[in-house]
């Protein structure tokens, strides 16, 4: 049963939301909230596995909750959602941590599909978005999600992947130790994770490698 946290000021839209994802037998809401003092005063109590995040909720806004989210509660998953369309806030909510991004203009099939995809550890953004992200605007050339790799930044990504320590990837890429850790912490950066299992999770649902 994948359990699902609704942060929304908005009672009717709490109330929609609920009943769109109780409708999938494999999905539970345990908890809604209406502030983000709420939030957090309730994840101190219960563990969702996904937290939907209205990115315009009351206190303190959507990015920064998501920071504090992602840096106290780092297994709970962030499906952030807003009346904004993508081109406003998706990118910027992935790139802080976000595992989606969900416009409240799409399909209601899209609230389940992203819950599960989520809940997954997977990222979830439409078609429409994956398709402008994946090329450069300018030259029209496929280009990696989001921010540009380095072909040695891929290179020590894909062996701290396969299991190997700073030690060997040094070894098998015939650089210094420090040097490695000097491109993890810039992968890590770049990807707005602060330990080793969020990066590789985080590269795994970006398909980086």
């Amino acid at each position: 049963m994948i359990k699902v946290l609704i942060a929304d000021n908005h009672p009717i839209v709490r109330l929609g939301l609920k009943q769109v994802l109780e409708h999938s037998s494999d999905i539970e809401v345990i908890a809604d909230v209406s502030t983000t003092t709420d939030l957090f005063e309730t994840l101190d109590k219960i563990s969702p596995d996904v937290v939907m995040l209205e990115m315009d909720i009351p206190e303190i806004n959507g990015i920064a909750t998501l920071r504090k989210l992602k840096q106290e509660y780092p297994s709970v998953k962030t499906l952030m959602y807003s009346g904004q369309s993508e081109d406003v806030y998706a990118l910027s909510t992935i790139r802080a941590g976000a595992f989606g991004y969900l416009s409240k203009s799409a399909d209601l099939d899209y609230i389940v599909t992203a819950v599960r995809k989520v809940s997954q550890g997977n990222m979830f953004i439409t078609n429409e978005l994956a398709q402008r992200l994946a090329f450069d605007e300018g030259t029209q050339k496929p280009r990696r999600f989001f921010r540009k790799l380095s072909s040695r930044e891929v290179e020590v990504l894909k062996l701290l992947a396969s299991g190997k320590r700073n030690k060997e990837v040094a070894e098998g890429l015939n650089l210094n130790e420090k040097t490695v850790s000097t491109y993890k912490a810039r992968l890590m950066k770049k990807l707005n994770v602060d330990n080793l299992v969020d990066l590789l999770q985080q590269a795994k649902a970006l398909e980086l490698y």
